[in-house]
């Protein structure tokens, strides 16, 4: 492991440009893509007729929530239900999930609310066509919380029988309170949130998505322990024995701006909402990288880029490039033997005509070289 990361660190290039090209092929790992429904109003506007759907497996179609007495909240401007993107997806081999985010505390406390909102599922799953289901609670905080974590992925695997549907959970780098090797048995895989180490909530100039530990880095609270791809890794293979095939890890698409930090790792005073905000690398980043008064600059040790401002001003930017992106799949999947990856989020990386992090997590998945631009 040692050795895999200091001849890394050293010649990011010379390494990647060396593995094995190989033919085009079924994909052999999971490329997973959170989609969200709002991006079809975004500028440019993203949606079925924009995804290619041959560089993914899975999607998740995110946009639907769920009330405390078990009722879903179904958007209707614009409307969630997109049937190009099933056909499109089935057409090419691709499951499409429906992404269930919220706080399922309330289940807790409401009479039939559990058996409620599996009823609904299954009527929406099935009259819709998705394969299946992933559940995003951030955060389960008590015992009682993991309690309903485990009837809420039991309740859904008996809903959504296995192999028929498929059932998986976004859960962060940690672990936390998921009773993670409880659930393991009943849902087909877990994706990993390897993302917001970096945010409003924290006193520093943190890095998003470390892939491996920086010492210098002070430790942002959000991602400890699990504050890097590494120990992620270890955490989820080693502490909860979460076998390597039903792993993915997460990629963002996005990073952070933070306004007031002039220095990777600089102090940030004051961090909030007003004073750090996340940006879409595509719309965004992509344009500051070395232009706009903003020069790009490499951590060695966690073997990710940052920004920061070339006029002595305030302005730092955390973020993922091609080349990281691609690092961090590659890494994953073939040296740690994980199952996949996914992203937060599909449309995030779009710029109206490419999508440079969708094409490196693509290369690394198929384990092919390298081929996007160098910083």
């Amino acid at each position: 492991m040692n050795r895999f990361r200091a001849a890394l660190g050293a010649c990011i290039w010379c390494g990647l440009a060396m593995l094995p090209a190989h033919a085009q092929q079924p994909m052999p790992k999971r490329l997973v893509a959170d989609y969200g429904y709002w991006s079809r109003t975004q500028t440019p506007p993203y949606s079925s007729a924009q995804i290619p759907f041959g560089k993914l497996t899975h999607i998740n179609h995110a946009g639907v929530s769920f009330n405390a007495d078990g009722s879903l909240s179904v958007p209707s401007s614009p409307p969630f239900l997109e049937p190009a993107l099933i056909i499109k997806a089935h057409a090419a081999g691709v499951k499409v999930l429906l992404l269930l985010g919220g706080d399922f505390t309330g289940l807790e406390t409401t009479t039939g609310g559990l058996q409620t909102l599996l009823a609904n599922l299954q009527t929406f799953i099935t009259t819709n066509g998705y394969d299946g289901l992933d559940i995003d609670w951030e955060y389960p905080g008590s015992a009682a919380d993991t309690q309903m974590f485990y009837a809420l992925m039991t309740g859904l695997r008996h809903t959504f029988p296995s192999p028929t549907y498929l059932l998986s959970a976004d859960i962060p780098p940690w672990g936390g309170a998921y009773d993670i090797p409880g659930v393991e048995p009943v849902i087909d895989y877990i994706n990993v949130m390897m993302y917001d180490c970096a945010g409003p909530w924290t006193d520093d100039g943190q890095l998003n998505s470390p892939i491996f530990w920086d010492p210098k880095d002070p430790q942002p609270w959000e991602c400890q322990p699990g504050g890097s791809v590494e120990q992620a890794a270890n955490i989820f293979l080693n502490d909860f024995n979460v076998p390597a095939s039903k792993i993915n890890m997460g990629t963002p698409f996005y990073g952070y701006l933070y306004t007031n930090v002039t220095e990777v790792f600089g102090p940030c005073v004051p961090c909030n909402g007003y004073t750090v905000g996340s940006e879409n690398y595509g719309t965004f980043i992509k344009q500051h990288i070395n232009q706009n008064g903003w020069t790009a600059h490499f951590d060695g040790k966690a073997l990710v880029p940052y920004l920061l401002r070339s006029d002595g001003q305030p302005g730092y930017i955390t973020y993922d490039d091609p080349a990281s992106t691609y690092t961090r799949i590659w890494y994953s999947e073939w040296q740690r033997g994980l199952g996949g990856g996914f992203m937060w989020s599909l449309d995030a990386d779009y710029d109206g005509h490419s999508q440079d992090l969708l094409d490196a997590m693509y290369q690394a998945t198929m384990n092919l070289p390298f081929t996007g631009p160098k910083p």
